[in-house]
């Protein structure tokens, strides 16, 4: 091989190597891995509605890194149980690690009071799909979340009277009895439901009860309940609960009417009561499969399962994060800046934005009714 051989040949392959190390040095730098967060309850009696709306928010995170293929977006589950207690052990933590750009959550009003002080703290940007306790966006209240709360869920001042509503719906002299499980969501909740119901012709409130969410014995609430002559029970806790009383009341012989909150809005509740759910009212949001069949279709393909409650508004959620990260708001402060002045489309074609307080501009509840095991959705209550 001649002088001018070896000079050519080694040209090239110093091009070579240099493109090459230049192109993995590119394609290093691009491929960047940006966090967010989804915190609800992944274990315990409630894990079924954290698990629902994580799901959402993974395949939100899927369609999106198919999308942005540079981008990897990595996922941290924060698991509060739904329980207050637990999340202010778990809080800590996630508020001081500052890779996590922003969560989709807390999914339980209670949860997210006990989180809120460490958020806060940290400049999180929390995007809820359920959290309805008026508070968290009352200015006035110590439960104010301003300014790293925000929902894209409507709020229990309206869904109070909805549920007041869809429960005596084509009930003659509605007699109503109420109770909640004494949960930071629950007692407002009822008080919701119970001002709801002086503007429900023919209705009457003719009991109230409040126990613990503990409770697994229910028969000093239904003793109430037959001596009140109640033909409605709405009841504004959760479904686990909900489950196990609805089949007290049935095998004490009661027909009257039963009623939940989107506490009660899961499939899970009308899977542990089985036949003794059939029939029951509860107030909640459209999902997927009500946004289309082919929503519904691809989603399922994708993840495996069908899916739950609140995906529409976790799904949601996750990707006004996501649009954040693309556009290069990858600190808290810049995301949370992002969000506040967040205006696009939902999936389901809903504007998203968010007031001053935190709350989404729009949305309303649908009326849900148990048929053969599965939530049948009727349509928005007005």
């Amino acid at each position: 091989m001649n002088k001018k051989i070896k000079q050519s040949l080694a040209i090239v392959t110093a091009a070579a190597l240099a493109f090459g190390l230049a192109s993995v040095s590119s394609a290093s730098a691009a491929a960047k891995t940006y966090t967010i967060g989804y915190q609800g309850p992944l274990s315990g009696g409630e894990a079924s509605t954290g698990i629902d709306e994580q799901n959402a928010v993974k395949y939100a995170i899927k369609l999106f890194m198919a999308k942005n293929p540079t981008i990897k977006i990595k996922l941290v589950s924060i698991d509060d149980q739904g329980d207050p207690a637990v999340a202010g052990t778990v809080a800590p933590g996630i508020g001081t690690n500052k890779s996590i750009l922003g969560i989709v959550g807390p999914a339980y009003s209670g949860a997210t009071i006990a989180s809120l002080p460490y958020y806060k703290a940290g400049g999180l940007a929390l995007i809820s799909p359920s959290a309805t306790r008026v508070s968290l966006t009352d200015p006035a209240s110590p439960d104010f979340g301003s300014p790293v709360f925000h929902r894209n869920v409507a709020t229990d001042d309206k869904q109070g009277p909805a549920l007041a509503k869809y429960a005596t719906k084509g009930v003659s002299n509605a007699k109503v009895f109420i109770f909640d499980d004494q949960s930071a969501y629950a007692v407002p909740l009822a008080g919701y439901v119970t001002s709801g119901l002086k503007s429900v012709s023919g209705a009457s409130l003719v009991g109230t009860d409040s126990v613990p969410n503990t409770t697994t014995d229910f028969s000093p609430t239904i003793a109430k309940i037959k001596t009140s002559g109640a033909n409605v029970v709405i009841y504004t806790g959760y479904y686990s609960q909900a489950a196990v009383f609805i089949k007290q009341l049935r095998d004490s012989g009661s027909t009257a009417v039963f009623a939940g909150g989107d506490g009660v809005f899961n499939a899970q509740f009308a899977v542990l009561a089985g036949a003794s759910a059939e029939g029951s009212r509860l107030t909640g949001v459209a999902g997927l499969a009500d946004v289309g069949a082919k929503v519904e279709a691809a989603f399922k393909k994708s993840m495996g399962v069908s899916s739950g409650v609140y995906a529409v508004e976790a799904f949601d959620g996750a990707n006004i994060f996501l649009n954040g990260i693309k556009a290069g708001k990858t600190t808290r402060a810049a995301m949370l800046k992002w969000v506040n002045s967040y205006k696009g489309k939902g999936i389901g074609g809903a504007t998203l934005g968010f007031d001053k307080n935190g709350d989404i501009a729009v949305g309303g509840f649908s009326g849900f009714t148990v048929t053969k095991g599965l939530l049948k959705n009727t349509g928005p209550v007005k």
